[in-house]
């Protein structure tokens, strides 16, 4: 696995691009979204954002003793998560708080829409 990391997503990229199905993405496109996809392509990161997804706002110290990783490897996967646009964090005394962008699948979603149409063509 790379340790290369994430570049911070640009969401204004991701508005930009059509649904998939209406036409193919062109390089630069692909190149805007696919870090979002790399950021949620992680088992622990993606199970962390449907744990983030699902209340208001969490506590970092809600999130790390529902897994068997060490605090600083769950920091780092939620700094990728913050690093991709996928959520948002907030310090509160020694404690961070973390909390879902909604906008940024709200795009994700528009970019992943299959039409009707296509879907009666299959």
């Amino acid at each position: 696995m790379s340790k290369q990391p994430l570049p911070v997503v640009d969401l204004s990229a991701v508005a930009c691009c059509a649904p998939i199905a209406a036409r193919p993405m062109d390089d630069d496109q692909a190149a805007a979204v696919a870090p979002l996809f790399k950021a949620l392509g992680d088992p622990v990161r993606l199970r962390l954002m449907s744990m983030i997804a699902s209340v208001p706002e969490i506590c970092v110290c809600d999130l790390t003793p529902a897994f068997d990783l060490s605090g600083p490897t769950i920091s780092h996967h939620l700094r990728v998560l913050r690093d991709a646009g996928l959520v948002d964090s907030e310090r509160r005394g020694t404690w961070v708080w973390y909390r879902v962008r909604p906008e940024a699948f709200r795009q994700l979603g528009a970019l992943l829409d299959i039409p009707t149409a296509a879907r009666a063509a299959e």
